[in-house]
């Protein structure tokens, strides 16, 4: 399972790295484009525009899995340990049920009825330009997922408070 998570965790960041690198390379077209030629690309700002999209959500996914998203746990933390982990599981199952109605149902729905609209821009259909949703939902499903079945682990460690937030709580 550790073998599978870093595979996908590699990939997931390589794949952001290469969509940011091509975010910036659009953006730079753009803007000599604008500037030094004096006529704006407009495939560019519309393929830039897609790229950021992707890169966002792609990255939203990155960052659930390494539970790097942001969260209020201040009340969590102060919890018995039994009562946290009732709460993250609450908490998983709720976003959960989010993302598998928003972004995996709606996205699909959502690039099946936009699938032959041909995009005037862009050699590739709004459809398939909109399947960052459901990728992104079902990269989401994956890693809350591994959350809950750590939530259930013996190895479950609960809310503790940063070591930053100690030294604040001190100073005081």
């Amino acid at each position: 399972m550790t073998t599978a998570r870093a595979w996908l965790d590699g990939t997931l960041r390589a794949i952001c790295v290469v969509l940011f690198a091509v975010l910036v390379l659009l953006v730079a077209w753009q803007v000599f484009t604008r500037l030094v030629l004096g006529e704006p690309s407009a495939w560019s700002e519309e393929a830039a525009r897609y790229a950021f999209v992707w890169v966002s959500l792609i990255g939203i996914a990155i960052a659930v899995g390494e539970k790097a998203d942001v969260i209020m746990d201040f009340l969590v933390e102060r919890l018995p340990r039994s009562l946290q982990r009732v709460a993250d599981i609450i908490a998983y199952l709720a976003t959960l049920a989010f993302v598998l109605y928003v972004m995996v149902l709606g996205g699909l729905q959502q690039s099946m009825l936009a699938w032959a609209q041909k995009n005037p821009l862009l050699p590739l259909s709004q459809g398939q330009l909109y399947l960052v949703l459901p990728i992104s939902g079902v990269l989401l499903t994956i890693y809350l997922l591994i959350h809950i079945v750590g939530t259930f682990s013996s190895r479950y460690a609960g809310h503790v408070g940063t070591p930053d937030e100690d030294l604040e709580a001190a100073a005081l």
